[in-house]
């Protein structure tokens, strides 16, 4: 059975950090594309950035690049969202999902339950 698992979310002030973790479990991560997702009250879902399964660079949305890191340790079987100078419109829910795909698209396959973020201003 496939589970995502994501955790690490919590209220932070803006300028603030927050790391993000993604438990995975009933595939290896090197299996699919493994992408963190955020949707913010009254906006639509987004993606924000994508750990390839061709293991090329990642890919981030614009908006973030820079600030937002996606790494993966493959013994713990988990994927992060290293998340800096977090301001707050980068208040949402934030959700990891998979596909085993090349890349993420906007229908994963697997997605796991949400950790909110709030950043105060």
């Amino acid at each position: 059975e496939v589970q995502l698992q994501a955790s690490g979310g919590g209220l932070v002030q803006a300028g603030g950090s927050l790391r993000l973790s993604c438990e995975v479990s009933g595939f290896t991560l090197n299996d699919a594309a493994i992408g963190w997702f955020r949707q913010a009250p009254g906006k639509e879902r987004e993606g924000l950035a994508c750990l390839r399964r061709d293991q090329k660079p990642p890919v981030y949305l614009d908006s973030v690049e820079g600030r937002f890191t996606i790494s993966k340790d493959n013994a713990k079987n988990t994927v992060y969202l290293q998340m800096n100078n977090l301001n707050p419109e980068d208040s949402a829910v934030y959700y990891c999902a998979a596909v085993q795909k090349l890349i993420c698209t906007a229908s994963m396959r697997y997605w796991g339950a949400g950790t909110l973020v709030t950043v105060s201003s």
